[in-house]
């Protein structure tokens, strides 16, 4: 399926938002405060926040440069604000007021008329009219001073290079210092109103709808919590998803903390007057929710046994055997509580409880995802099953296990088989929390799994504990499935493999499995998209009952567009089956018409130099096979063929009577023939190709239409039988990937796929009688590079 990485709008469709629309401010805040902003309306926003210390500092943003949305959907860049003017309506509670020394103050970054980059600090008391929690704020950004007391003070905006807007918001009691609060503290503000005028008062945006291709998609709170959901909701609907929502709740920030003298940590008291979210988190779920039900799209909320490290009481961690906590490979760090822990499984069901009521009362369908739950394993083979509440819940003193690399004994199988329960009873508690909190409403419950990691070849036995047999259908309503690790490192033997094994071990069939493809972790890898796209359009030859791309924060931060999956149009041809994988029925004679073709620009200098550029790195083949036509019967097997073919819309097989084998042009095939690529012990999936020519200058032609029943396979010279498969487009796909450094050679005859080269099929009922035959050129289909 053919996809896009958009870089910026060239051409495609825009239309105008107003200059400060509510939906494109952000918040930004050090950890570990809190804050969130949803749009609450075409003129208005509402800002949430809770405080921990005397010098939380958070601030709302509008950036001249738009590095959030999608580029087709993203607004353009105008630093200029000379002749603009914003007014609106404050209104806070639990924040300094306007009116304090420390109070909401505009910080502008941008840069001075000489071009030096500079930073205004504009006290907006200076600018409000009203009391210091309700006012009207007038900003004509021409007439703008920096200063705490103006005139006296005043430092001049230049407005016509401004990157940032920034203004600051802090608690009551707010030092600059690093002390707690007392006890965490809420406030909120609203800005309503808002209305940009002026000149440049109006932005051009991007307002590319693409067509539902249908997949779904996966956002993330950690990730986009700082933007207002109805800007994330935008992107997902115009972009094209739709369907599920899956939506990750995080492992940073969505808890509420209480300070104690291990720093900020997770609140164990988890009765009626302890909600386990914070407000700005409660505040802006509401909203998301309520966004995807207002527009179609159906919410999954996952939540996984992992947390950020520094947040986590000691005792509710997994430890290996030496009482190292699970720490993950992100920074910082996050660690996984212990299914074994009585007080972290208590609180993580509390927050089950708290997002199913918040979808209740979004008016959502509560559907829940337990995300990527396990007994942490670091790459080195140690296992987390020893802190002490594990510990405890297999005897006190459980067999040693080193290493799961090992080989391991009976003792130690067992205790990855007691893990493996204790791992599926914990699930199967924070199920039965979400069903009792959606008080008698439908629930639907799913499980994602991480193949590369719970069934890693290297660590045979972690299945027993990581993929317990507690979770065999009808443990949950779905599975979904997930192996990104693999996917963009070619190994395809081993993500089939999984497949199977999942299947086997947990009983779901395709319909009631997802398949979750993603991700990129960096711009610097967005050449991974090429691989997930392929997983993509793999996926859907198993039928899951649906594909989830995973997430908007890459997809926006990368371009990628997934464009639609081809219908059937007015003549009734699925452009999905453009070929029809059938020989043409008339033999090509000697007299028929072969023509090999490049496409190469060249440039003649003044002085008679040439400079050539050749457009395509492989020829393309025309033929006429008209002179094969040799009877009546041939002439109306022709035409039958052609209407079959509905002229040039479907494609076929030719055989080329020059150049039909991969030994020399026509001999036999052997095993040794042609080398289609080298082994890594990964990659499992090579394609068949033909070389013409020696060293660096041979042309490799990719053959996408073999006779499979001339093919042959080898590896290190060895021939192989059994152990293959031919998949589509002429790929040899083995059942395990062949071992690093390995020859792998193939031999073969092949066809060359094509379609007629025009509509029409002339021919003259009495030139044929009299012996001249028909032109019918037909060209060549490129069906891979």
């Amino acid at each position: 399926m053919a996809f896009w990485l958009a870089k910026k709008r060239e051409g495609q469709t825009s239309d105008w938002i107003q200059r400060f629309d509510p939906r494109f401010w952000t918040v930004n805040f050090p950890r570990p405060m809190m804050a969130t902003v949803i749009s609450t309306g075409p003129d208005s926003l509402r800002v949430d926040a809770a405080f921990l210390r005397k010098g939380d500092l958070g601030g709302l943003i509008w950036e001249s440069e738009d590095r959030h949305d999608h580029p087709l959907l993203a607004y353009k860049t105008d630093r200029d604000y000379a002749y603009t003017s914003l007014r609106f309506r404050w209104r806070s509670s639990g924040v300094l007021p306007l009116n304090d020394v420390y109070g909401p103050t505009l910080t502008v970054e941008g840069r001075d008329q000489a071009g030096n980059a500079r930073t205004w600090y504009v006290r907006l008391w200076n600018y409000a009219q009203g009391t210091g929690e309700d006012a009207v704020i007038t900003l004509q950004f021409s007439q703008l001073d920096g200063g705490f007391m103006l005139p006296s003070q005043a430092d001049p905006v230049w407005p016509k290079a401004i990157d940032r807007l920034f203004i600051s918001f802090a608690p009551p009691g707010y030092d600059g210092s690093a002390d707690p609060l007392p006890a965490e503290a809420e406030g909120w503000i609203e800005m309503s109103e808002i209305r940009a005028d002026g000149g440049r008062a109006m932005l051009e945006i991007g307002d590319v709808i693409v067509p539902p291709h249908g997949l779904a998609i996966a956002t993330g709170f950690d990730d986009q919590g700082v933007q207002t959901p109805a800007r994330l909701i935008r992107n997902i609907l115009q972009l094209g998803y739709r369907g599920s929502v899956v939506h990750y709740v995080g492992m940073s920030h969505y808890f509420r903390l209480a300070h104690g003298p291990d720093g900020y940590l997770l609140a164990p008291k988890i009765d009626a007057g302890n909600d386990p979210l914070n407000a700005p988190c409660r505040a802006w779920h509401r909203a998301f929710f309520a966004e995807c039900v207002d527009h179609g799209l159906s919410p999954v909320a996952s939540l996984s046994y992992e947390a950020l490290d520094e947040h986590v009481p000691q005792d509710w961690k997994q430890r290996d055997l030496d009482g190292n906590p699970a720490l993950t490979g992100w920074y910082p760090p996050s660690t996984l509580l212990s299914p074994a822990h009585a007080a972290a499984m208590a609180w993580l069901q509390s927050v089950s409880a708290a997002i199913a009521g918040l979808m209740i009362a979004a008016g959502a369908p509560v559907r829940f995802q337990v995300g990527e739950p396990w007994w942490w394993t670091f790459a080195d083979g140690r296992i987390c099953l020893y802190d002490a509440a594990a510990r405890a819940a297999f005897g006190g003193s459980p067999p040693a296990i080193h290493d799961m690399r090992a080989a391991l004994d009976a003792s130690q199988k067992a205790l990855l088989d007691a893990a493996g329960a204790l791992l599926a009873q914990s699930t199967a508690a924070l199920i039965a929390a979400v069903r009792t909190a959606a008080a008698g409403q439908p629930v639907e419950a799913l499980a994602l799994v991480f193949t590369p990691t719970l069934l890693d070849p290297a660590m045979p036995e972690l299945r027993r504990a990581n993929l317990p047999l507690g979770w065999a259908a009808p443990a949950f309503d779905r599975l979904q499935v997930e192996d990104y690790d693999w996917l963009t490192a070619g190994a395809d033997a081993a993500r089939r493999h999984a497949y199977q094994v999942i299947d086997q071990r947990l009983g779901y069939p395709a319909e009631e499995q997802d398949y979750l493809a993603g991700f990129v972790p960096d711009a610097e890898s967005a050449d991974r998209w090429r691989q997930i796209d392929a997983g993509i359009d793999e996926a859907l030859t198993r039928a899951p009952h649906e594909i989830v791309v995973w997430a908007l924060p890459q997809i926006t931060r990368d371009g990628f567009v997934r464009l639609p999956l081809p219908t059937t149009d007015s003549s009734g041809i699925n452009a999905m089956q453009a070929f029809d994988d059938v020989p043409y029925p008339i033999a090509l004679g000697r007299d028929a018409t072969v023509t090999p073709e490049f496409s190469t620009t060249i440039s003649v200098t003044a002085s008679g130099f040439e400079r050539r550029n050749s457009l395509w790195s492989n020829a393309r083949l025309r033929f006429d096979v008209g002179p094969g036509v040799r009877s009546d019967a041939e002439l109306g097997a022709l035409i039958a063929f052609f209407r079959a073919r509905r002229g040039p819309a479907r494609g076929f097989r030719l055989r080329d009577p020059s150049d039909f084998s991969s030994n020399g042009m026509t001999g036999v095939p052997t095993a040794m023939d042609q080398t289609i690529g080298t082994g890594d012990g990964l990659r499992s999936d090579f394609a068949l190709v033909k070389h013409y020519g020696s060293g660096e200058a041979a042309q490799v032609r990719r053959i996408t239409r073999p006779d499979f029943a001339t093919l042959l396979v080898s590896i290190d010279g060895k021939v192989q039988a059994g152990n293959w498969s031919l998949g589509e487009m002429g790929v040899v796909r083995f059942a395990s990937a062949p071992a690093a450094g390995s020859a792998v050679r193939a031999g073969f005859q092949f066809d060359v796929p094509v379609r007629f080269a025009a509509d029409s099929l002339d021919i003259a009922g009495a030139a044929f009688a009299a012996g001249e035959a028909p032109s019918v050129p037909v060209v060549e289909i490129r069906e891979a590079s």
